[in-house]
C-alpha cells in the first residue's frame, strides 16, 4: 500500500528530496513543510503549514495525515532533536539523532571525535576566550588561519583568513561582536589546508555505509572562483578527477571509521553523512561533517540515483542497508547551477517575478525551487538562492551546456549565476592521459567495491570448519583423510578472461589450456596446497572438434605437469566461432603447513620474486585495447629474427609453479606465497600480509620481459596502472626470513628464474602496502625491438648486422641509420651503447639506410637511460636497450651484459658512437676486428679525450677525424678511414669541434660501408688488409 511522506524544509534540497520520493510507487503523497513555490500543489507533492519547530505539532500532523515517514532536510531541526521526538512518538524519521548530529552542530565535538578515532583532519584547538584564541593564532607552528563558529551558523560560520591579523579579527567578530549569535560562544581555530575540496556523502544505518557519487560544490559567487563565499552557487557529480582508489580510501578511513566510531561511543549514526574533504598532498582530510544532504549537492546526486529513494531510506531506518544497497547511474553526469538574487550573499530584494520556468522544463531540465513563493498566482523570489537548474547528460561538458541553456531561459530582475560550474573537472577531462584498465572496460576498483558489499553476506554463511571470508586465494574445508595426517582441502576456480579472444583471433588453441590450469593451481599454492584434481568447463556455440581437441589436450598436458588428475569437461552454448573456459582445482595441505603464516611475517623479512613467462592470463582487456590503438596487429612479426607473431608472444602460456615450488613451500622456510594474478603486484601481495606490514620492491632487481615495456610505451600507462594490472615479470612472490633467503633462493633457482626483489617493512599511517621503486626506469631500460621490429621489417639476408655503442644525443647515430637504409646495404647495424649525445650514431643510422648500404641497424644500447640517441633510434624503428654501467661492480661484468645482448641479436659488427666507457681487454679480444670507433683527430696524433684543445695548443693547420678498429690500447687500432679538416685562424675548441663533427658524419658511414662490404678487414697482429 502506498504511503504518505513528510519532508521538513523549504530549499532546493527539500524540493529535490520530494521530487525523488514522489517517483516511488510506495509513495502516495509527499508533504513539504514549509516548502516553496516548486513544492506547492505539484502532482503528488504539496506544502504544509505545520510549524516544524514545534515537534509535538509535527507529530500530531503525522498522525492526522497518516504519515509513515518523515525526512528531515536541514540541520537545525536535526540539532534540535526532531528525530528523537518523532521516534519517541512512534513515527519513523530519516536522519540522525541530536547526539549524532553533533558531528555538524558542534565543531569542537567533531574535531575531538576525529582525533579520538584517528581520522585525518587539520590541526586545531577550540577556545571560549577570544584572547586565548588570538594568542594561539600568533604562536601556532602552522598557519592557524581558519576560524569557525563551533555551533550552527547556516553554513556561514567559517572564515578563511589571509593573515594572522585577519584571523584575530574574525575571532573578535564571532566571540565578542556575536556575528553568529550563540553559535560563536566557542570557536575552533584550524590549520589552513591546501588542495582541492570535494563532498563525499553516504547513507548509513549505523553499521553499513553506502557511498554516493562524489560531488564538488562552488562556494564563490562569480566565475573563476571570484567574489564572496556563499552557501553554494552550483555543483556537479560525479567528480572525474578523483580516482576510485582515493574514493575507496576515503570510504575506509573517513566514512566507515566515523560510523564505526559513533557506534562504539554508543551513538549509532543513521541517515546521510556528508564529509567535506580537502585533498591535500598528504592525503584526504576532513574539513567538516554535515548530517544531511548538502545544498546544492543534493540536486546533482539524487538525479543520478537509479534506486527507489523511499526503499533506501526505509532500509536505513530498519538497519538493513546491506540488503538494499542503492544503485547509481554509471554513464551519466549531473550539473546544477544556482540562480541567486542580486545582492546575495548580502541584502537582496524579494517579490520579483520569475518567468521562463516552463521553457526550462521543456528543455528536459529539472528546476528545483529554493527561495521562491507564490504571489497572486505568480512565482516570485523570496530568498537569496532562488532556483537550481539541473541537467543530467552523458558527460559533464554536455550537462553544463544544457544547464546553462536552462538558466538562460529563466528570467528575474538581477539574477546572478555562474557559467563555469565544473570547470576544474572539465579541464581535467580535456587533459591527455594514458590508458587505464577502466578505459578497456575493466574496473578493478568496482570489483573491490563489490567485494566489500558482499562481505556481510559471505560472513553470514560461516560455519565450523569453513572460513567464508572473501579476498583470499582459495576456500578452505577441514577433512582428515586420503593419506594426509591432518589435511585441509583447498579449492580454487578461475578462467582465462579475454586472453581467449586473442587465442580465437590467432586460431591458436594449444596453449590456452595451460593458462586455465595454471590460474587455478597457482592460486591454491597460496595456501601451501598440493593440487589433487582439476575439473574444466568448455562451452561453445558450434563444436569444432579440432579446436576442442587442442584446448582439452592443452589442459590434460598441464594437469600432468601440475601433478593433478583431469576428471571432467562439459560442453555448452556460445556464439559460433567462440568458446569459453572455466576451471576448478582442489588440493590439500597439512594443517600445520598452511600459508600464509601471518603471525610469523615480520619487518626485515625478504621478498623473493619468481619469473613469469610473460603477461600470463590477466590484463588482456587492456592488452587488446593497446594493440587496437597501436600500429600492430596480432599477426605482426616480432623479435630479432621475426619468427614469432605478436599474438603468439602474448599467448605464451602461464607458468605452472606447483611442482617446482611446492617442495620449497613445504620446507617451513616460506612464510607467505602470493600468485600475481588479476590486480597485479599492488592487489595480490597485500592478500598475504598482515595489515600492519607492507613490502618495498625494487624493479631494477628483476628482469621485466620486453612485452611489458612495449605495452607501457604504446598505452602510455602510468607506473601505478602497470603495477596493478600486470605481473610485470613476476608470476609469484614469496616472503622468507632474511637469514634463510639465500638458501630458499638457491632452491628455487634450481628450477625457476628468481631474484631477491625487496623487503617487508612496517606500514606507516596511510601508506600503501606495496611500493614498487624504479618501475618506470626498469621498463625503459628493458625496452627493445623484440616487439616492434616489424617497423624495419625482417632482417634482410646477406647484410652485416652492426651494433653501435652510444652515450648521448646520437648525431653520428643518425647518419649511420640513414646510410644503412640503402637497399643494397650489406650491414645490419646493432647500435649498442651510448652514454652521451650519440652524435655519430645519427651518421651511422643514415648510412645504413641508403640504396648502396651494406648495413642494417638492428639495435641501439645505451649505458644511460633517457638520452636523445635512444629516442632517435626509436623514431627510426631501431630496437633499443639500456644497460646502465652503474649497476655493475666491474667493467668486465658490464661488458658481459653487453656481450649477452649482442649475441641475442646475432651481432657481427659494433660501432662506438660517442661511447664514453673503456671496454675491458677480454671483450676487445673477443670482438677483435669487429669494433669500430671514431676519434676527432688525425690519428696517431692527438690521442685521448681533449683532442681539439691539443690541436689548438700545438698550432697545427690541419686536423680531422679517424675511424679505426678498436684495440686494447686506447686510440691505437688499425686506421680504416680519415678525413682532413683545416684549422682556421681564430678557431676555438667549439668552432673546430663543429666542423670536425661534420666530417665525422661523412667518415663514419663511409668506414662502416668499407668494413661491411668486406673491402677492408683486420688480419694477424692487427694488420689491416684491403681487397
Amino acid at each position: 500500500m502506498a504511503e504518505r511522506v513528510l519532508v521538513i524544509g523549504s530549499g532546493g534540497r527539500e524540493h529535490a528530496l520530494a521530487w525523488k520520493l514522489a517517483q516511488s510507487p510506495h509513495v502516495k503523497h509527499v508533504f513539504v513543510a514549509p516548502g516553496n513555490a516548486g513544492t506547492a500543489d505539484n502532482g503528488k507533492i504539496s506544502n504544509s503549514a505545520v510549524p516544524v519547530s514545534d515537534h509535538a505539532a509535527v507529530a500530531q500532523f503525522c498522525r492526522d495525515q497518516d504519515i509513515r515517514l518523515v525526512v528531515v532536510g536541514p540541520e537545525v531541526p536535526l540539532a534540535a532533536g526532531i528525530v528523537d521526538d518523532l521516534t519517541a512518538a512512534g513515527i519513523k524519521c530519516f536522519g540522525p539523532t541530536a547526539k549524532a548530529a553533533q558531528l555538524e552542530s558542534s565543531k569542537s565535538f567533531t574535531k575531538a571525535f576525529l582525533d579520538r578515532h584517528d581520522i585525518p583532519t587539520a590541526r586545531w584547538k577550540s577556545f571560549t576566550d577570544a584572547k586565548a584564541a588570538c594568542a594561539f593564532i600568533n604562536s601556532a607552528t602552522f598557519p592557524a588561519l581558519v576560524v569557525k563558529a563551533s555551533g550552527l551558523a547556516a553554513g556561514k560560520g567559517v572564515i578563511v583568513a589571509s593573515s594572522k591579523e585577519e584571523a584575530c579579527k574574525a575571532v573578535t567578530e564571532i566571540m565578542q561582536d556575536k556575528s553568529f549569535g550563540t553559535a560563536g560562544e566557542t570557536v575552533v581555530v584550524e590549520e589552513l589546508l591546501e588542495g582541492e575540496e570535494i563532498s563525499y556523502l553516504c547513507f548509513s544505518d549505523g553499521v553499513t555505509i553506502a557511498p554516493m557519487p562524489p560531488a564538488q560544490d562552488h562556494k564563490r559567487l562569480m566565475d573563476g572562483d571570484e567574489g564572496p563565499n556563499t552557501g553554494g552557487m552550483g555543483a556537479y557529480s560525479p567528480a572525474p578527477q578523483i580516482s576510485k582508489d582515493l574514493l575507496q580510501k576515503i570510504r575506509e578511513t573517513v566514512l566507515q571509521k566515523t560510523v564505526d566510531g559513533m557506534r562504539k561511543e554508543g551513538v549509532p549514526y543513521l541517515g546521510v553523512l556528508y564529509a567535506g574533504l580537502m585533498l591535500t598532498k598528504d592525503g584526504p582530510k576532513v574539513l567538516e561533517f554535515n548530517c544531511r544532504f548538502g545544498d546544492p549537492e543534493c540536486q546533482v546526486i539524487l538525479p543520478l540515483l537509479r534506486s527507489d529513494l523511499y526503499e533506501v531510506m526505509q532500509a536505513v531506518i530498519s538497519r538493513r542497508l546491506a540488503s538494499s544497497m542503492p544503485v547509481w547511474k554509471e554513464d551519466s553526469a549531473a550539473v546544477t547551477v544556482v540562480m541567486a538574487s542580486q545582492g546575495y550573499p548580502g541584502a537582496y530584494p524579494k517579490g520579483l517575478e520569475i518567468t521562463g520556468l516552463a521553457k526550462a522544463r521543456q528543455l528536459g531540465l529539472e528546476v528545483f525551487h529554493a527561495g521562491t513563493a507564490l504571489q497572486d498566482g505568480r512565482v516570485v523570489t523570496s530568498g537569496g538562492r532562488v532556483l537550481t537548474v539541473t541537467a543530467i547528460k552523458e558527460d559533464l561538458p554536455a550537462a553544463l551546456r544544457e544547464a546553462n541553456l536552462g538558466v538562460a531561459a529563466i528570467h528575474f530582475q538581477g539574477a546572478t549565476y555562474r557559467r563555469d560550474i565544473g570547470y576544474r573537472a572539465i579541464a581535467f577531462l580535456r587533459q591527455s592521459r594514458g590508458l587505464t584498465y577502466k578505459n578497456s572496460g575493466v574496473d578493478i576498483e568496482a570489483g573491490n567495491t563489490l567485494v566489500e558489499r558482499i562481505k556481510p553476506f559471505a560472513a553470514a554463511t560461516s560455519r565450523s570448519g569453513c572460513n567464508a571470508e572473501l579476498g583470499g586465494f582459495a576456500g578452505l574445508f577441514d577433512l582428515k583423510a586420503a593419506g594426509y595426517r591432518d589435511p585441509i582441502l583447498v579449492s580454487g576456480t578461475d578462467g582465462v578472461g579475454t586472453k581467449l579472444k586473442i587465442a580465437q583471433e590467432c586460431q591458436k588453441h594449444d596453449t590456452i589450456g595451460q593458462d586455465l590450469v595454471a590460474m587455478c593451481v597457482n592460486d591454491i599454492l597460496a595456501q601451501g596446497a598440493e593440487p589433487l584434481f582439476f575439473l574444466d568447463y568448455f562451452a561453445c556455440g558450434k563444436l569444432d572438434v579440432e579446436v576442442a581437441q587442442g584446448v582439452i589436450a592443452g589442459i590434460a598436458d598441464a594437469c600432468r605437469k601440475a601433478g593433478c588428475a583431469l576428471l571432467a569437461e562439459m560442453p555448452g552454448m556460445y556464439p559460433p566461432g567462440e568458446y569459453d573456459l572455466a576451471g576448478f582445482a582442489v588440493g590439500a595441505v597439512e594443517r600445520g603447513q598452511m600459508l600464509p603464516q601471518l603471525d610469523r611475517i615480520a619487518e626485515g623479512d625478504l621478498v623473493i620474486g619468481v619469473a613469469s613467462s610473460g603477461v600470463h592470463s590477466n590484463g588482456f582487456s587492456l592488452v587488446r585495447k593497446i594493440v587496437e590503438k597501436s600500429s600492430l596487429d596480432f599477426s605482426s612479426r616480432v623479435g630479432v629474427s621475426g619468427d614469432q607473431t605478436l599474438g603468439e608472444l602474448l599467448l605464451t602460456p602461464t607458468k605452472l609453479y606447483s611442482k617446482t615450488l611446492l617442495p620449497v613451500l613445504r620446507s617451513g622456510h616460506v612464510k607467505a606465497y602470493a600468485h600475481i594474478t588479476g590486480g597485479g603486484l599492488l592487489e595480490n601481495i597485500p592478500r598475504v600480509l598482515p595489515q600492519s606490514l607492507g613490502v618495498v620492491l625494487d624493479a631494477l632487481t628483476w628482469k621485466i620481459p620486453e612485452i611489458f615495456s612495449w605495452l607501457q610505451k604504446e598505452g602510455n600507462l602510468s607506473e601505478e596502472e602497470m603495477a596493478r594490472t600486470f605481473n610485470c615479470g613476476l608470476g609469484a612472490v614469496l616472503v622468507v626470513q632474511k637469514e634463510m633467503a639465500q638458501q630458499v633462493l638457491r632452491d628455487i633457482q634450481a628450477h625457476e628464474t628468481a631474484w631477491l626483489i625487496g623487503k617487508v617493512v612496517s606500514l606507516q599511517k596511510g601508506s600503501d602496502q606495496v611500493k614498487v621503486l624504479n618501475l618506470h626506469r626498469a621498463l625503459q631500460a628493458n625496452r627493445s625491438l623484440c616487439v616492434h621490429s616489424h617497423i624495419q621489417g625482417k632482417i634482410q639476408p646477406g647484410k652485416v648486422k652492426v651494433a653501435v655503442l652510444i652515450s648521448g644525443t646520437g648525431t653520428n647515430l643518425e647518419a649511420l641509420i640513414n646510410s644503412t637504409k640503402k637497399d643494397t646495404s650489406y650491414a645490419q647495424i646493432v647500435l649498442v651503447i651510448s652514454n652521451k649525445a650519440g652524435t655519430n650514431l645519427e651518421a651511422l643510422i643514415n648510412s645504413t639506410k641508403k640504396d648502396t648500404s651494406y648495413a642494417q641497424i638492428v639495435l641501439v644500447i645505451s649505458n644511460k637511460a633517457g638520452v636523445e640517441g635512444l629516442r632517435k633510434a626509436e623514431r627510426a624503428g631501431i630496437p633499443t636497450r639500456v644497460i646502465e654501467h652503474t649497476r655493475y661492480q666491474s667493467r668486465s661484468e658490464f661488458d658481459s651484459a653487453v656481450d649477452k645482448v649482442l649475441q641475442e641479436f646475432s651481432v657481427e659488427l659494433i660501432c662506438l658512437a660517442g661511447f664514453m666507457r673503456i671496454l675491458s681487454g677480454p671483450f676487445v679480444k673477443k670482438w677483435e676486428g669487429k669494433i669500430l670507433n671514431i676519434h676527432p683527430s688525425l690519428l696517431p696524433s692527438f690521442k685521448g679525450a681533449n683532442a681539439h684543445r691539443l690541436v689548438l695548443q700545438a698550432g697545427v693547420r690541419v686536423t680531422g677525424c679517424t675511424v679505426h678498429f678498436v684495440a686494447e690500447e686506447v686510440d691505437a687500432g688499425a686506421i680504416i678511414f680519415q678525413e682532413a679538416v683545416p684549422v682556421k685562424l681564430g678557431d676555438t675548441e667549439a668552432t673546430l669541434a663543429e666542423r670536425v663533427k661534420e666530417a665525422e658524419h661523412r667518415a663514419f658511414p663511409a668506414a662502416l660501408q668499407l668494413v661491411a662490404s668486406g673491402a677492408v678487414r683486420v688480419g694477424e697482429a692487427g694488420k689491416i688488409y684491403w681487397k
